[in-house]
Order: structure tokens, then C-alpha cells, then sequence
């Protein structure tokens, strides 16, 4: 009952947040609107008396839309804004925005360590304890630690040169996915990356090769090997803590203490053990340690 209970409020959070949004881009509609129509307001000239004299009319040359070729097709082309579809490309580009940092961490070592931090939790009984914003800070920060040479290069290769102006924005975000690119591949495991290239109809191909990979299906691949190593990583934290569970369920039964809950009994113990052992600095040395960077 009380998860139905959890699981409601999470579910009036979310569509409160979705409405919220939505409110918000509509405003930012508005608002454009009404700018967009002002600013086309022809407004009335004075008249022209027979002793002023004719100033030369200049004439305005229309903006012309950037022709981009076929690679840079896709939303790195909502970048070049033009003044037909502004409002539409606004709206385009506020919600690429919004969902930017989620999409990034994606990219990145975050899935794996959230995953197995929320896995600890579960397993250890302690249900609200470490609180959500500790567990995705502390993961925040270790994926800083553990992308620092992949941040680095992507700063030496496309930011610095873009700030230079030696590289276009596009050119600049195709450079940065190089490095990142690389990294998934290190991470990604074989059998996910041939599996979404059949599914594409891409060749598969392994070693320097594959950087050829498009990275749309280097990504999944990439996300699903994530998936499946923090579930692992996640069984292998949950037998000791469920050793401790049996242990204390066998005693309580012996003892004919039917009424309490075993759970009660073994957290403390289940804390105990994870503290004496140092559990927090192994766990995330371990996570650290099992990233190719």
C-alpha cells in the first residue's frame, strides 16, 4: 500500500512538472508572438514637404536560410535560426535544451553508478536513507572524476578551437563526439554493439575500426552494456546482505519469535558489516577502477 501510495505521488510529480513545462513554453510563445508583431508594426512616416529633399532609399537584402549538406542534417541544423519559422525553431530548441542534461548524462559513466547506488540501498533495507539528492550528487561528482580526461580532450580538440573561431558550431560538435565516442566503445561490450548494428544494417567492426560506427547506434549499445554491468555489480552486493537476512530469519525461527520481522533485526547488522568493511570507499574505488579511461 504504501508503495501504491509512493508510486502516485511520483506520478502526480511528474505530470505537475510535464504541465509546468508546457506552461512555460507557451509562455515563451507568447512572448515571442507578440515581440515578432511589434516588431513588423509598420509605423506611419511623417509627410514630406516639397522643400525636404528625397533621402535614397536603401534596399534591404532578405536573410538567406545556411545551406547545409547532407551530414550536417538534424538538429545541429536548428542552430542556423531563421526569421520564417523563428517561433517554431524556439520551441524546437527550448526542449532540446530542457532535455539536454539528462541526454548527456546518458552519454556518460552516470547510468552505471546510480544504479548501483539505488541497488545498495534496496539491498541493504534502508529505503530513503541515503536521501536521492546525496545518491545522484555523489554520482554527479564521480562521473566528473571519471569523464576528466574525456572532458579534457573535448575541450582541447572542439571548445578551444571553436572559441578561436576556427570551427563552426557544427564543426565543433561533431569534433567533441570523437573523444566521447571513444569511450563508449571501451565501456560498450560486443555483443551489444553487433546486436544494434544488425538491427540498423551496419557493419559490425571491432578494434580502430570501429570509431566508423555511427554514433546513433554506438549510444543504445552503449547505454544497454550500462544496464547490464550495474545489474551484476548489483547481484554481487546482495549476497552478503542476503546471507545476513537468512542467518537472522533461521535464528528468529528457532527461537519460535515468529511475530517480528526479520528485517528489523538485520539492518543493524547489515550496517554494522558494510561500515567495518569500509563498503563506500571499496564500492566506489571498485566502480572507478572498472572504467576504461
Amino acid at each position: 500500500m504504501k508503495q501504491i501510495t509512493k508510486n502516485k505521488k511520483r506520478l502526480t510529480g511528474y505530470i505537475a512538472g510535464f504541465i509546468a513545462s508546457l506552461i512555460m513554453t507557451v509562455i515563451c510563445v507568447g512572448v515571442l508572438s507578440s515581440v515578432e508583431a511589434y516588431a513588423t508594426y509598420d509605423i506611419p512616416e511623417p509627410a514630406v514637404t516639397t522643400e525636404q529633399t528625397t533621402a535614397p532609399v536603401e534596399t534591404t537584402v532578405p536573410y538567406e536560410t545556411p545551406v547545409t549538406d547532407g551530414d550536417n542534417e538534424g538538429l545541429l541544423g536548428l542552430l542556423a535560426l531563421n526569421d520564417n519559422n523563428g517561433t517554431l525553431d524556439l520551441v524546437i530548441l527550448i526542449t532540446i535544451l530542457t532535455l539536454a542534461p539528462s541526454v548527456l548524462l546518458m552519454f556518460t559513466c552516470f547510468t552505471r553508478i546510480i544504479i548501483v547506488f539505488s541497488l545498495l540501498r534496496n539491498a541493504m533495507g534502508t529505503q530513503t536513507v541515503p536521501p536521492n539528492q546525496v545518491m545522484v550528487g555523489l554520482a554527479f561528482f564521480l562521473t566528473l572524476f571519471i569523464m576528466s580526461p574525456v572532458l579534457s580532450e573535448i575541450n582541447e580538440v572542439a571548445y578551444k578551437p571553436y572559441k578561436a573561431g576556427e570551427l563552426t558550431t557544427i564543426e565543433a560538435c561533431q569534433a567533441a563526439t570523437d573523444p566521447l565516442k571513444e569511450f563508449m566503445l571501451k565501456q560498450t561490450e560486443t555483443d551489444s554493439l553487433e546486436f544494434f548494428c544488425e538491427i540498423s544494417g551496419e557493419e559490425f567492426v571491432t578494434g580502430e575500426d570501429a570509431m566508423k560506427i555511427s554514433f546513433k547506434t554506438v549510444t543504445p549499445a552503449f547505454i544497454l552494456s550500462e544496464i547490464k554491468k550495474a545489474f551484476t555489480i548489483g547481484f554481487l552486493i546482495f549476497i552478503p546482505f542476503l546471507i545476513i537476512d537468512i542467518v537472522v530469519s533461521s535464528l528468529l525461527m528457532s527461537m519460535g519469535m515468529i511475530m517480528l520481522p526479520p528485517a528489523t533485526i538485520s539492518l543493524p547488522f547489515k550496517i554494522l558489516m558494510f561500515v567495518l568493511v569500509d563498503g563506500w570507499q571499496l564500492l566506489v574505488g571498485s566502480l572507478i577502477a572498472g572504467f576504461n579511461v
